[in-house]
C-alpha cells in the first residue's frame, strides 16, 4: 500500500484541514509564488514519489486563479513521479459549461476537464456537478458525491409536517424528488427561464404549496437571483414561510443582502464546499469534510465509494438507510477564514 499524501491550494484550506483531520493524515505544506509578471508557480513540500497525491482545490472565485493553482499542483505531483494523482475538486465551477447553447461558444466544462486529466490527474473527486454530463468529460475515473444525505439530516430533527421541497427549475426536479423521499415529504418545482446570467423568470410552480412550509433545494447559489424570483411566486401561491438549501453556496455579488434580508425566509443552509461569506454569522453551514475524507480513504484502500450512497442516491443501489456520523453537520455557522477575494 503506498502512503498517502495530501496537499491543498489556496481556495479553501480550513476544508483541506478538516478532510486531513479526518482520513487521519497531516495536509503537506504547499508553496504559491507569485512573479512580478503576474505568473503563478507552485511547489509542493512534500515527497510524492510512488505516493497517492490528493490534490484539494474547490474552484472558487477567482476561479481562474483557483483552476490554475489546481493545475500547476498536479502537474508538480506528476514531475515529481507521484504513484496515483487524484484532484480533489469539492466545487467545479465549469460545470455550467456543459453543452453549445449559442453560436461559436466553448464548452468550457469538457475543456477545463481535459486541461486537469492533461496536467496529471489521474482520478478526480467531485460533489453536486451541475448537470450529470459532466461526469463523462472526464477521461479519467470520476467518484462523483452528493450532499443530499448530509442536508437530510439538517432538516430530520424538526416537525415536516406541512412541509414541501421546491425546485427552483425543473432541471433540479430529480434531486428534489430524491431529496423529498429521504424527508418523507411532497416536492413541487418552479418552471424557470433564464434571461441572463443573474436574470431569471419563474412562470409557475408546479406542485401544490398553499398552506405549507418551503424547503427551497439547489445545487448552487451564486447572487440568488432565481431563488428571489421563487420566493415571490412561492408567497404569490400561499407559501408559509422558506428554508433555502444548496449544496455550493457562493454569494457573490448582492446574495447576502437579498438572502440574508428577505421577509420569507427563514434560515439559509449550504454546506462548506466552498468558503462561507463573511459577516453573515446566521448562515448555517453542514460539513461535508467526513464524506470526502471517506471517500479518499476508501479511494486509496481500493474499496467502493458508492456504497457510501445506498438509500441516497437513487443510482447506486441497493436501496438502504444511510448512517451518517454525527460530526457530518456543523450547526454553528463557520468563520470566513481563507474567503477567496470576490
Amino acid at each position: 500500500m503506498r502512503e498517502m499524501v495530501v496537499f491543498s491550494g489556496s481556495a479553501h484550506r480550513q476544508l483541506a484541514k478538516d478532510i486531513c483531520d479526518r482520513v487521519g493524515v497531516p495536509l503537506s505544506p504547499t508553496s504559491v509564488q507569485r512573479y512580478s509578471n503576474d505568473c503563478l508557480q507552485v511547489q509542493l513540500g512534500a515527497n510524492c514519489r510512488q505516493r497517492d497525491v490528493y490534490v484539494i482545490q474547490p474552484l472558487v472565485p477567482p476561479t481562474q486563479e483557483s483552476l490554475m493553482e489546481l493545475l500547476l499542483m498536479l502537474d508538480a505531483a506528476r514531475g515529481a513521479s507521484a504513484g496515483q494523482i487524484t484532484a480533489v475538486i469539492p466545487h467545479y465551477a465549469y460545470a455550467r459549461s456543459d453543452k453549445k447553447d449559442a453560436s461559436r461558444i466553448s464548452i468550457g466544462g469538457r475543456l477545463v476537464a481535459d486541461l486537469i486529466v492533461a496536467a496529471g490527474a489521474t482520478r478526480v473527486i467531485t460533489m453536486a456537478l451541475h448537470a450529470p454530463q459532466v461526469h463523462g468529460f472526464f477521461s479519467v475515473p470520476v467518484d462523483h458525491l452528493t450532499a443530499i444525505g448530509v442536508l437530510a439530516q439538517y432538516f430530520r430533527s424538526r416537525d415536516l409536517s406541512s412541509t414541501v421541497v421546491v425546485s427552483p427549475d425543473l432541471g433540479n426536479a430529480k434531486t428534489a424528488t430524491q431529496f423529498a423521499r429521504l424527508l418523507g415529504v411532497p416536492v413541487a418545482a418552479g418552471s424557470k427561464r433564464r434571461l441572463a446570467d443573474d436574470r431569471v423568470v419563474i412562470d409557475a410552480i408546479v406542485g401544490e404549496v398553499s398552506g405549507m412550509r418551503a424547503i427551497v433545494l439547489d445545487d448552487e447559489i451564486a447572487t440568488g437571483g432565481s431563488i428571489v424570483e421563487l420566493l415571490d411566486r412561492l408567497q404569490d401561491a400561499g407559501c408559509r414561510g422558506v428554508s433555502v438549501a444548496c449544496t455550493h453556496g457562493l454569494f457573490v455579488g448582492p446574495a447576502v443582502q437579498r438572502l440574508s434580508g428577505h421577509p420569507a425566509i427563514t434560515e439559509v443552509v449550504t454546506t462548506d464546499t466552498v468558503p462561507a461569506p463573511a459577516g453573515w454569522p446566521e448562515l448555517q453551514v453542514c460539513s461535508i469534510a467526513q464524506l470526502f475524507a471517506e471517500a479518499i480513504r476508501r479511494c486509496h484502500l481500493g474499496e467502493s465509494v458508492s456504497s457510501l450512497f445506498d438509500g441516497v442516491d437513487p443510482a447506486y443501489a441497493p436501496p438502504q438507510q444511510l448512517v451518517l456520523p454525527s460530526d457530518f453537520t456543523e450547526h454553528a455557522p463557520r468563520s470566513g477564514d481563507d474567503h477567496a477575494p470576490e
